[in-house]
């Protein structure tokens, strides 16, 4: 039988990834996709997100074609739950015509893409492609990688940096690793900027790499699947900072804090404390769904520094709790200070049921 094609997507956090998958499930073409949805942080805020995406709730098994693992970097728990998991999917092959993996913002794609060259996945499926998503606006501001002009000329100056941060490690391996980039939040800078970060990004790209500039994940099916690259096995081609290493660590210092509790917050005011919370922390993320004082749906909140996105994505069901539920990812994270500066009993901030 013929081997499924598995698209890997990888990125920075909150760089558009799980926008990209629930656009590229809405507008499938017929085509019966898994999703596989590996997170940061033990509440699977991406995958309740996918599964309350249009196609989804018409699929009666859609519980059964999104697997989340919840325990952390894929990368470093392959052996763990992600054999298993790809040999349930492949012994439903008649019923899948391809594959596309979400990793963590966190993860490595390499080590994921290895693998594939395991015994027990080799011969049902192969890596068709490998998509990076990059955030246009991030990066034009240095918000992710520094300022671009500062890196670039340290670059020129010393090819073979020493003292590169895990975060800068952690880019480069993604775009050394793509067959395509995708440039998202493109329309929020200067036709300037954004011409800025392209040339810088196709700098950085192997040859014949293309960065493509798309809005809120609208990117037709046919670029993103098919690429029939068989990445598994041209590995060598991609290099990665970790291909001497026997096996790599994230930095242990970078930990997920959840918040969940049964409370209404006013979006704005809400806003206002996450944006104080983030000048005050070291908080690379912040993601969930909020309970909104006479809203009868939930609002999703995306924030990444001090810029943040919200829209409501679907009514609150009859017998669901309606929760707030938040998670932050960022540096030595505490549970209590994130949750006394998020709940202190202000009525600027909230709004007790």
């Amino acid at each position: 039988m013929h081997k499924i094609p598995v698209t890997v997507v990888t990125g920075f956090l909150g760089a558009g990834k799980t926008t990209l998958i629930r656009h590229l499930l809405q507008n499938n073409q017929g085509r019966r996709i898994a999703v596989m949805v590996n997170e940061f942080g033990e509440v699977g805020i991406d995958g309740d997100l996918l599964r309350t995406c249009q196609v989804c709730e018409e699929e009666e098994d859609a519980d059964q074609n999104i697997l989340e693992l919840t325990n952390g970097c894929l990368c470093c728990t392959v052996q763990e739950e992600f054999l298993p998991t790809m040999q349930k999917l492949l012994q439903r092959r008649d019923q899948i015509d391809c594959i596309v993996i979400e990793t963590s913002g966190l993860a490595l794609p390499k080590p994921l893409i290895q693998a594939f060259r395991w015994p027990e996945i080799r011969t049902g499926a192969t890596v068709d492609g490998v998509i990076t998503v990059v955030d246009c606006d991030a990066i034009a501001s240095g918000t992710l990688v520094g300022d671009l002009d500062a890196l670039e000329s340290q670059r020129q100056a010393d090819d073979s940096l020493d003292h590169e941060t895990p975060i800068e490690e952690l880019f480069e391996d993604q775009l050394a690793c793509a067959d395509l980039v995708l440039l998202t939040k493109a329309d929020c800078v200067e036709p300037k900027d954004q011409e800025r970060v392209q040339h810088w990004l196709r700098q950085e790209l192997p040859d014949g790499v293309k960065v493509l500039p798309c809005h809120a994940g609208h990117v037709s099916p046919d670029l993103l699947l098919g690429f029939n690259a068989a990445v598994e096995d041209h590995l060598d081609s991609r290099p990665s900072h970790h291909d001497h290493e026997e096996e790599h660590d994230h930095d242990d210092d970078i930990n997920a804090i959840q918040v969940i509790v049964d409370q209404e917050f006013d979006s704005n005011a809400l806003l206002t404390k996450l944006q104080a919370l983030v000048k005050t922390h070291e908080i690379y993320r912040i993601k969930g769904f909020v309970a909104v004082p006479q809203k009868p749906m939930r609002l999703v909140i995306h924030g990444v520094g001090q810029r943040f996105d919200s829209f409501y994505d679907r009514p609150w069901q009859l017998q669901e709790a309606r929760q707030t539920k938040l998670v932050f990812i960022g540096e030595n994270l505490s549970q209590l200070d994130i949750e006394t500066a998020l709940l202190q009993p202000t009525a600027e901030l909230c709004l007790q049921q």
